[in-house]
């Protein structure tokens, strides 16, 4: 017999996990109502509640979302081309507008002490966009590699033959915190066949807004797309994303955060049986060994720091017989960046693992800086000893970077560290030696590895497409395919047999 959950008491015993419970308290139990919902987190036994009119909200996105699917298979590729040409153009024609709506959201965000470093958008943000949609046209437009069915295998028999062809995958659900730009970057599943329902955080759906009322819509209705070929849920309240994630319809659920926020919206997507790509804690992880080129690792580190995004350095390593030499560059370079972002005479923040602080001059320690956060300016010191299990702490800086360092004895210990305390992410080695690099290639356990600056994992900037999200190696190796998550990796495959005139009958 199945019951329905119209109330909760204060108390009331919830079981997860097979043999624990979570308990009721009473703000859930007074704010639960018939028709909402609750999601049970498996791992932490977290109480998700999701308020009924944000269900209706996010089924109706995720229904237009489903017939769009079913009527995009009857257009041509060359409709798909010209909506992202017509949305490029719009988007340029209105981006002063959207620019007025961005300024909005970002002091909206700064008067609830909110960060702003992703949510802010200028003129080179809509220029990356506009070209990630304008190669996304050419791609489809000229039947290129993400042409909606395009032959990647054959195998012929006696009289008749298989052929392997991409197909789309489905509706597929993105949530992303406080980025209004992914949205013109999660259009590129569009490229593919599919279509796509958008959470953008509360603090970014302003602009997400502007953007999809001055460009997108428009640009669906003029190239004849259906209109649920992308979709954002007009709801601020983060319990919409776990609504969309929990719907079984779904192809794919993508997220990208950090934290707990990414674990919960991952289990939820798990629970209900979607598959889920998703990117948790970032930072990148530098390290200098015995041949580092001192030049090349300051021009790495200043390069590596330029804004925080989850490629971004976070940890330097240096070895212990360079590390009088380099640990300065390394300050040096990172105050660099830092009055590049913050003026003349802004240092960055330094954090120095337990044992490393011989190598940092004692003034560093007694000295205060001035360090942009979030709230606002405050003063903070140059530099602070961190517990070495801190290392695997992502540094969300607002305007003075902030990193931290590690002096180790040689490249094994280095390695040894990136692979227990790094999100498993990115990490880069400077070094003149050939044989030091390829051992720090083989035995890195990384998805993205690199002998120079950090910032290049990215898309966009690698691979000449619009990404939709990165995967780090925290959570276990991906099956057959790249860290990379973009447009035109969103297919299934089927097989086409072709048979001959003759008797194939087995």
């Amino acid at each position: 017999m199945t019951l329905t959950l119209t109330e909760l008491t204060a108390g009331m015993p919830i079981p997860y996990g097979g043999d624990r419970i979570a308990v009721v308290d009473e703000k859930l139990a007074r704010a639960f109502r018939p028709g909402d919902a609750l999601y049970v987190v498996q791992q932490t036994g977290a109480l998700l509640h999701v308020p009924s009119d944000v269900r209706r909200a996010v089924t109706r996105q995720v229904d237009a979302a489903v017939e769009a699917f079913t009527a995009l298979r009857a257009v041509p590729p060359d409709a798909i081309g010209a909506f992202f040409d017509e949305f490029a153009s719009r988007l340029e024609e209105g981006w002063e507008r959207i620019e007025r709506a961005n300024e909005a959201d970002v002091a909206r965000a700064r008067g609830r002490g909110r960060s702003t470093t992703r949510l802010e958008v200028s003129g080179r943000v809509g220029e990356e966009m506009t070209a990630g949609l304008r190669g996304w046209a050419r791609r489809v437009g000229g039947e290129g590699p993400a042409a909606l069915s395009r032959p990647v295998g054959r195998v012929s028999h006696d009289g008749w033959d298989v052929t392997e062809v991409t197909a789309p995958l489905g509706v597929v659900a993105f949530v992303f915190e406080g980025r209004p730009n992914v949205l013109a970057d999660a259009a590129g599943v569009v490229a593919t066949g599919n279509t796509a329902v958008l959470r953008i955080g509360g603090d970014a759906l302003g602009t997400a807004e502007a953007i999809r009322d001055l460009a997108l819509a428009p640009a669906l209705r003029a190239s004849g797309l259906p209109e649920g070929t992308i979709g954002i849920v007009p709801v601020r309240d983060r319990s919409a994303g776990w609504a969309l994630f929990s719907d079984p319809r779904l192809a794919l659920a993508v997220t990208r955060g950090t934290g707990r926020a990414v674990m919960e919206l991952s289990a939820v997507a798990r629970q209900a049986g979607v598959p889920v790509s998703a990117h948790g804690t970032g930072g990148a992880w530098l390290v200098a060994d015995a041949a580092a080129d001192a030049a090349r690792f300051s021009g790495a580190v200043e390069h590596s720091l330029d804004r925080k995004v989850c490629n971004t350095l976070n940890v330097a390593v240096v070895v212990r017989e360079r590390a009088a030499e380099l640990v300065p560059v390394l300050l040096e370079a990172a105050d660099r960046a830092a009055a590049s972002r913050a003026g003349v005479g802004a240092r960055a923040r330094i954090h120095v693992a337990e044992g490393s602080q011989q190598w940092v001059g004692a003034g560093e320690f007694a000295t205060s800086i001035a360090v942009r956060r979030a709230q606002g300016d405050v003063t903070e010191p140059r530099a602070d000893v961190l517990a070495v299990d801190g290392l695997s702490r992502e540094w969300e800086w607002e305007g003075t970077p902030e990193l931290a360092l590690l002096v180790v004895a040689g490249l094994d210990e280095a390695i040894t560290a990136v692979n227990r305390w790094s999100p498993q992410f990115v990490a880069s080695l400077i070094s003149e030696d050939p044989a030091a690099q390829e051992r720090f290639r083989q035995s890195v356990n990384a998805p993205f590895v690199g002998d120079g600056f950090t910032r290049w994992v990215d898309g966009q900037y690698a691979l000449d497409e619009p990404e939709l999200g990165l995967s780090n190696w925290q959570s276990g190796r991906l099956l057959a395919r790249g860290g990379v998550l973009t447009g035109a990796t969103m297919t299934t495959r089927r097989l086409f047999a072709h048979q001959g005139s003759g008797d194939q009958h087995r």
